[in-house]
């Protein structure tokens, strides 16, 4: 174990630099990383970290998360209102329904097995898209319009919505009848989710104001908090929906909103920690893409996913309608909404174990949907955020930034 970890590090750092050399997101390079040494190429990847590896990208989300609420304020979030909502579930809408359109005329699925297809694919990365919208918060691109944050909870919950819409269609097509009960769940689980999140922060500060302690001590305790969420919607789930990760980024908003001060001080400590989580994430994602599954589905997959993502880009601008955002801010918020990465290797292999009988296709597709839409989306994301939003000076500046 000791070996793969030495080679998990200093290979995706290497390739990671590599990739930055090159102007392309570093990310990229870890993900190669996981590709290289996970079990479909070298298999250098010890087996007790494989059969941890969704736990560890669950934790690395969970970095991701409560960085980006503790640098959440919620009155911008308030001022946000109706587009956030919007953002949370009319892209996933269109890209769904745009995959039922294209995958049974692309390959020989049914429309209910289209439809699992297209909640596969639909949701967006919160690996890629959230340390970008935090570093642009921080470099004050889109500041103005609070274009970041409104990319940042519009994705949070997209993310939500998609996972319950995968959960109804894939218990529609084991128990042969479409499931609505399933769908009531998802107002449920954002508004619980949201709840547990505030109450908790609220609780938190609270105690950090009475209980002296270190500011490291205070980060463990803010991680044991949101594993505690993922266990309990976990716990809950035959009879309730709960948004554990939804929570979690709720819980470091209220901090932010009560406690500022404190919250400022927690992003550095996150920050440094995820330097190790983003390798952990990217090349647990990695090691899970089986690059020998994509030639079976050929060019139909990639027109499959790149026909998807149009339908999702004009789902964005519907989303957007009688917003202050202008065309070039628009079409940086519908770029931001391309990369997918964590959602599909966790979910895209769900229905081959499940037996479906094109779980082999969804796996396959969702595996070629990271391929594509993660450089993808986290090279435009990064390209373009120069040029079509405003820095604080109202300018669009000219200085490149980059994502460590």
């Amino acid at each position: 174990m000791l070996l793969s970890i030495a080679l998990i590090i200093l290979i995706s750092l290497m390739l990671a630099k590599i990739m930055k050399l090159i102007h392309i997101p570093p990310m990229i390079g870890m993900l190669l990383a996981g590709v290289l040494l996970g079990p479909y190429v070298l298999d250098l990847i010890a087996d007790p970290i494989l059969l941890v590896s969704s736990e560890l990208r669950q934790m690395a989300l969970i970095v991701i998360l409560l960085r980006a609420g503790l640098a959440l304020k919620l009155e911008d979030f308030k001022k946000m209102g109706r587009p956030a909502l919007f953002l949370a579930f009319v892209p996933a809408t269109f890209e769904l329904l745009g995959v039922m359109l294209l995958a049974p005329l692309l390959f020989d699925i049914s429309l209910l097995e289209a439809a699992l297809l297209g909640s596969i694919l639909a949701a967006v990365s919160p690996a890629v898209v959230v340390p970008r919208m935090i570093h642009l918060m921080e470099s004050g691109y889109g500041k103005k319009k609070h274009i970041p944050q409104l990319i940042l909870s519009g994705a949070s919950l997209d993310d939500v919505y998609v996972i319950i819409l995968f959960t109804s269609f894939l218990q529609s097509i084991l128990h042969e009848e479409f499931s609505l009960a399933m769908l009531i769940q998802v107002p449920s689980s954002i508004v619980l989710g949201i709840g547990l999140g505030l109450l908790v922060g609220w609780i938190s500060v609270y105690l950090f104001k009475k209980v002296h302690m270190r500011d490291t001590v205070k980060v463990l305790v803010l991680f044991s908090l949101s594993f505690l969420f993922i266990v309990l919607e976990d716990a809950i789930k035959p009879t309730l929906f709960m948004s554990g990760l939804l929570a979690v980024m709720t819980c470091g908003g209220m901090i932010h909103h009560t406690y500022p001060v404190l919250a400022k001080r927690l992003v550095s400590k996150f920050e440094k920690i995820w330097v190790i989580a983003e390798i952990v994430l990217f090349v647990m994602v990695g090691a899970a893409v089986n690059l020998s599954v994509i030639p079976s589905i050929g060019y139909q997959a990639l027109l499959l996913i790149m026909g998807a993502l149009i339908f999702r880009m004009i789902g964005v601008y519907v989303a957007l309608i009688k917003t202050p955002l202008v065309p070039k801010e628009k079409l940086f918020v519908s770029l931001a909404y391309i990369p997918k990465a964590t959602v599909q290797a966790a979910i895209g292999a769900i229905p081959l174990t499940m037996g479906l009988s094109n779980g082999y296709l969804m796996l396959a597709t969702a595996v070629l949907a990271i391929l594509v839409t993660a450089p993808l989306g986290a090279t435009l994301i990064d390209w373009t955020s120069l040029h079509l939003l405003e820095g604080e000076s109202g300018q669009n500046q000219v200085k490149r930034s980059t994502i460590e």
